[in-house]
């Protein structure tokens, strides 16, 4: 009987998720329609770099190239690499003649900073202030993220005729090896269902979100929500940023991506590993409450299905087997259009269960490291949470 009242909330869950949680699962929402702007204004183009010598040589030529109308230029920020970084942007800038680049080091972050967020700052403050006339946008973006060349004209086309403040695209990540092709697609859908994209993109709705790959900002938005100081101690910077654009009255925008791509590869599972679980606990404010309700929402909602449905056979309880199969049909029903989008085969959908299973492990690993001083750990550095920092 347990396992059957599970199963059908279970369902019940699915069928909300499924009709009622913004079509979180559809992946149509690309950039709104657009045209070219009377006049094209002026962008900088702010790429914080640590320790990014791997994957410069895809992404910074493909900035450096951008077919951009207007005035833009390209401002690379050495957060402390060790790797040569530096000195590998200015070879491809020379390299690959286009847009001017720019390389400057802040040093180290001062307390209450994260690194990525010291480093924007620097940048911008450097944007702002080396020209006469201070940048219109700025395109904040990954050192791992590779834009095709019309990718700056077509946000800032969005972002003009729409009178955006901020505009956001999910690049799409890398799904190449077998852990890839498990676990990516579905960072993308357990993303999409807590911030649904459709509902992000209501000028008077609540929710609020972004990708830190790809970001357009309004500069007067970013004075105005005062960014990056305002999130200066935020692990999970995106949706800060775009929570603290929206509470400055600014409109937002977040979709997927059509030419932007991370080109960082993930191959092996403990890079995955690595990738969700240095962020998970924060995500969930360090708060125990939240991470217990967690793992009972991510069991409920994706490991009773199977489970239901394979004791429901064993055992002959049809109605147990029904509830957890057609729980189990919606979540692979939904989890399909992102297979497409990825270019990944329907078979995964099924597999969406193991992937829950992987999720929660990475969240509860995220937060005993927490308590083991390990937590929020990326490239050498540690974070406190903000109470502590």
């Amino acid at each position: 009987m347990g396992l059957l009242c599970a199963a059908c909330a279970s369902l019940a869950v699915w069928i909300w998720l499924t009709f009622a949680q913004g079509m979180f699962w559809r992946t149509d929402v690309r950039l709104p329609p657009r045209s070219a702007p009377d006049r094209w204004p002026s962008v900088a183009i702010v790429v914080p770099a640590r320790d990014e010598a791997g994957v410069l040589p895809c992404s910074l030529p493909s900035l450096i190239a951008q077919d951009y109308p207007g005035e833009a230029e390209v401002i690379l920020v050495d957060d402390g690499s060790t790797d040569g970084t530096g000195e590998l942007a200015l070879r491809l800038a020379r390299e690959h003649p286009g847009l001017p680049l720019t390389l400057t080091s802040p040093g180290e972050p001062e307390p209450g900073w994260t690194g990525k967020l010291w480093a924007l700052r620097h940048g911008i403050a450097l944007a702002r202030t080396a020209h006469a006339t201070e940048p219109e946008y700025l395109l904040l973006t990954d050192a791992d993220i590779a834009h095709e060349p019309d990718s700056l004209r077509e946000l800032v086309a969005a972002a003009t005729t729409a009178e955006l403040d901020l505009v956001s695209q999910m690049a799409r990540l890398r799904a190449v090896s077998p852990w890839e092709r498990l676990v990516v697609p579905a960072f993308v859908y357990f993303f999409a269902q807590l911030y649904p994209f459709r509902r992000i993109n209501r000028p008077t709705g609540r929710t609020a979100a972004a990708a830190g790959g790809c970001v357009l900002l309004r500069t007067e938005a970013a004075v105005r929500a005062g960014v990056p100081d305002a999130i200066r101690h935020a692990v999970i910077d995106d949706v800060s940023l775009a929570r603290a654009v929206r509470r400055s009255g600014g409109r937002i925008w977040l979709g997927l991506a059509e030419r932007v791509d991370s080109v960082r590869p993930y191959p092996a599972l403990g890079d995955l590993w690595r990738m969700v679980s240095r962020s998970a606990y924060a995500q969930l404010r360090h708060q125990p409450l939240l991470l217990a309700g967690t793992v009972a929402g991510l069991v409920l909602v994706y490991l009773v299905p199977p489970a239901a449905l394979l004791v429901g056979l064993a055992t002959g309880r049809a109605a147990t087997a029904w509830a957890g199969g057609l729980a189990w049909l919606l979540m692979a029903g939904t989890y399909l259009p992102m297979l497409r989008y990825y270019r990944q085969p329907s078979a995964l959908a099924p597999l969406l269960p193991l992937t829950a299973l992987l999720y929660l492990l990475m969240t509860v690993d995220s937060a005993v490291q927490h308590y083991r001083g390990r937590g929020a750990a990326w490239k050498g550095r540690t974070y406190a949470r903000p109470s502590d920092a």
